[in-house]
């Protein structure tokens, strides 16, 4: 993955926030425990695309001291909405110097616990739809779900999750080498749009889990390949 390093069995994910928070001058006017929610999912999305448990979480905030708590509730929200331990969490605030807007960065480091697959060999989908600052305060419900990812990937209804970024699904796909083979034309958006905090991810099954996954996401899921 292009967002995660790995090192022995440890896996290194990270995501950071800018101008998105509290402080008057923030371009996206939300809580604390919003922004650190979101930027916590797109490093545990990285963290499920390489088969790996977190069990640590880094934070590193330049936003103040009032917004440390803030933010350390946001990350326990999401561990707590999607069924898993919440992990040691550490890091620091800079004190020294008042920012005039929000910034904030998380590094999470998880156990890796199973090789990749063949990823040529399966059947893919983009789930959810690709949304950024207000747009997706204003769009929640076309979120893809990453309780229900956790708990497909637990019950071995999906093989792989792969977080889209800022640059769109196809760049995604191109990092993978899958682009060429996969239809763009089928998606109900621009491939090219950014999902910001991976409110849409890839999704690839095998042939025998394809009925289950078409029935159970047929709202905001896209058949790729």
């Amino acid at each position: 993955m292009r967002n995660a390093r790995i090192i022995d069995n440890l896996v290194i994910t990270s995501d950071n926030s800018g101008a998105i928070g509290q402080k008057p001058q923030d371009v996206v006017s939300v809580p604390d425990e919003v922004a650190s929610y979101f930027s916590t999912r797109v490093a545990l999305l990285e963290q499920l695309a390489s088969f790996s448990r977190p069990i640590e979480v880094i934070l590193l905030n330049f936003t103040g001291q009032d917004a440390w708590q803030r933010y350390i509730n946001g990350i326990e929200q999401l561990f707590t909405e999607v069924g898993y331990p919440i992990p040691e969490i550490s890091g620091s605030t800079e004190t020294n110097m008042p920012t005039l807007q929000s910034g904030f960065g998380i590094t999470m480091i998880g156990k890796k616990q199973q090789p990749p697959l063949d990823l040529a060999k399966l059947h893919w989908y983009s789930y959810g739809r690709p949304l950024v600052g207000n747009d997706l305060l204003a769009n929640k419900h076309q979120v893809a779900n990453l309780k229900e990812i956790v708990e497909a990937l637990k019950n071995n209804e999906i093989k792989q999750v792969i977080p889209v970024g800022s640059k769109g699904v196809r760049h995604e796909l191109q990092q993978l080498g899958l682009a060429e083979i996969m239809d763009f034309n089928a998606l109900p958006y621009d491939a090219d749009a950014s999902a910001g905090p991976s409110t849409l991810v890839l999704i690839a099954v095998t042939k025998e889990q394809i009925l289950k996954i078409e029935s159970k996401w047929s709202a905001l899921l896209t058949r790729l390949k």
